[in-house]
Formats: C-alpha cells, structure tokens, sequence
C-alpha cells in the first residue's frame, strides 16, 4: 500500500512539473529557423563597404594632380638674375628674333656675339700667291679692254707688272694662256734669257702677240704667272676685245 502511495506521489509531481513548463514555454517566441543564403549575403555586403571606405581614403589621401604649365614668352630684356640665384622675368613679352649676322645700325643682343661682315671680294691687284712667287697688275700698256678691233687684226696685247715676291723670275718660268677664246691665237711669254728675268720688286711689261677673229663679237682671253715648277701665282692678266667688220 505504501509503495502504490508513494508512485501514485511521483507520478503526480512528475505530470505537475510538465504542465508548469509547458505553461512556462506557452508566450515565448519560437527560435528564428537560420538562414545561410543570408549570412552569405551579408559577409560579401560587409567586405564590399570595407574596400569602398579604402579607396575613399587613398583617393582623399592622394595629392591632386598638378596642371601642367602654359608656356610663357618672356622677354630676354627682362630676365634678372639675383646674386646666387635663378633668373627671374620681371615683365612678361614675346622673345626677340635673334639674328647671328651684323645688321648695321642695330644694337648687338647683349651676350651674342655678331659675325663679322663678309670680306670684300679681292680687287684686280689683290696677291694670290706667296712669298717667292707672286705678283699685282700694275696697268694696261695697249689693247684696253673692250677695244675695237677689225677681223683678221694683228695686234700686240702689254701689261706692266711688278714682281712682289722674293724670288727671281728666271729661266722656267711663264705667263701662261689658263683660259678664254682660242679663236684669238694665244701664245705664252717664256723666260728663256737672262735678259727677260725680272728680279724681286721690279716692274716689268710683258706681251703677248695676238689676232682677232674673222667673226664680229667680243673675245677674251686671261694668261697667269706659272714658276719653274708648275705652281700658278698673281694676279691673272686679262684682253677682252669686240670685232666689227
């Protein structure tokens, strides 16, 4: 009797605890069933915001790109420079044509040298040899240029010369035809005898038998000092004549 009391006791108190739990778990909120597809979702939303904060921060952190600069004509005439330091344009202009040749009467850019003007062509008397041999024309003796002369007309061509150099023109040397009309007949003058040498700084004519053409027109001719060993020298020696019937 006592051990069907004391089940009958157990039971009971058994049954009174499930319905006081079950009375307990009756208003709460069932647990949420989880969602993995979401978790996903919300990780890769949380990694992208992270890099977006990132590059927002190195653009910001960034320096802003420097414009290029525009180029500026600047007026040598204003450009100062300090003692130790760099030159500076005091006024802003257009940069001056810088010529390297000489224009007369215009001031020279300061630091630019100007070239020297072109030399003057040589004159009929200028020295085209050396110092042994050379010579200048000193002066028609017959048959000025352009003289008229008749077809078929003997005549004798002279001019004086002095020898400027310091060598003897001896036995050797020559007044040589170096260019012109071969229709005049030209012929060279040789030194042969001692009577013909020409000693340094001495005037002496020399001549050259000619004719001119049967053809009317102008004609010339040019001769030149050669040495005893083929070297050309002075100043060449010229005849232009014109033929009229």
């Amino acid at each position: 009797m006592f051990v069907r009391k004391s089940l009958r006791q157990v039971v009971f108190l058994l049954l009174a605890s499930a319905l006081v739990l079950t009375a307990c778990n009756m208003g709460a909120t069932p647990a949420p069933t989880v969602d993995v597809n979401a978790i996903n979702t919300a990780a890769v939303a949380t990694a992208m915001g992270q890099l977006s904060a990132q590059f927002t921060q190195t653009a910001l952190a960034a320096p802003s790109a420097t414009a290029m600069p525009t180029n500026t004509a600047v007026s040598l005439s204003t450009l100062t420079t300090p003692v130790g330091g760099s030159p500076v344009a005091t006024t802003s202009g257009i940069l001056p044509t810088v010529s390297f040749n000489s224009t007369p009467g215009a001031s020279p850019i300061p630091g630019f040298t100007p070239l020297a003007s072109p030399a003057a062509p040589s004159g009929p008397t200028a020295s085209l040899g050396d110092a042994c041999n050379n010579n200048v024309f000193e002066a028609d003796i017959t048959i000025p240029d352009n003289s008229i002369m008749k077809p078929g007309e003997d005549f004798i061509k002279t001019w004086q010369v002095r020898n400027t150099g310091t060598c003897t023109w001896d036995e050797g040397f020559v007044l040589a035809f170096i260019g012109g009309d071969r229709a005049i007949d030209p012929t060279n003058y040789e030194f042969k005898k001692s009577s013909d040498f020409v000693a340094p700084n001495t005037s002496v004519q020399l001549s050259i038998p000619l004719t001119a053409p049967l053809t009317p027109g102008t004609y010339q001719g040019s001769w030149r000092m050669q040495s005893d060993s083929g070297y050309f020298f002075g100043t060449p020696l010229t005849v232009v004549i014109e033929v009229r019937k």
